[in-house]
């Protein structure tokens, strides 16, 4: 989420812009015309694709893929499966703790917990589930992780436990860093589908 914007699409450009000023300035603190300086877009752009700010707020889980996506680049494709699943949940959740806002983050996992819409971050189609399945796949044809439990059980297991984890972070309003606890417990909580 850097100022590096130039090669995003419009809407994504927004959004990355958003959530980098939500950060360093909070969300009451960002302005439409804070986000449509940094995001080097228009207000008609901003308009066409977000009728409100608020509206932003549900882009938490975009925001979360474009990382996976690099993550996915820098990965070593010969690392064993296992030892990336830990990665890409360290590296996430190093962001995390250094990106978005505490506050806000605990608000929208809150929210989404009484809201009747479905959540955007349980949606299978995103790149997280999708990457997520693809590195569970291989670790079972390669003989990293167990093959008797189906690929989308050892997925969705590893997203609770990253939900788990966050959730936790919040309620102790961050007086530990999420990525170091996190590269403590993932591997006890992954232990079991290992090889």
């Amino acid at each position: 989420m850097g100022r590096d914007t130039e090669k995003k699409g419009v809407k994504s450009r927004i959004v990355s812009a958003a959530w980098q000023l939500f950060y360093e300035k909070g969300y009451n603190g960002t302005t439409v015309d804070d986000i449509i300086e940094l995001s080097a877009t228009s207000k008609g752009s901003f308009y066409y694709y977000f009728s409100t700010k608020d509206e932003l707020l549900d882009t938490l889980a975009m925001i979360l893929d474009d990382y996976y996506e690099e993550l996915e680049v820098k990965m070593d494709p010969e690392m064993n499966s296992f030892s990336k699943l830990l990665y890409l949940n360290y590296e996430m959740h190093k962001m995390m703790e250094e990106k978005i806002n505490i506050d806000l983050l605990a608000s929208l996992y809150s929210t989404q917990l009484v809201s009747e819409r479905p959540s955007h971050l349980l949606d299978q189609n995103r790149n997280y589930y999708r990457l997520l399945n693809q590195v569970v796949e291989e670790g079972q044809m390669r003989g990293q992780i167990r093959q008797d439990v189906p690929a989308s059980e050892v997925t969705r297991y590893y997203a609770m436990c990253e939900r788990a984890l966050v959730s936790d972070w919040c309620l102790n309003k961050g007086k530990y860093s999420l990525g170091q606890y996190s590269r403590e417990c993932m591997p006890y909580m992954l232990e079991h589908f290992k090889m």
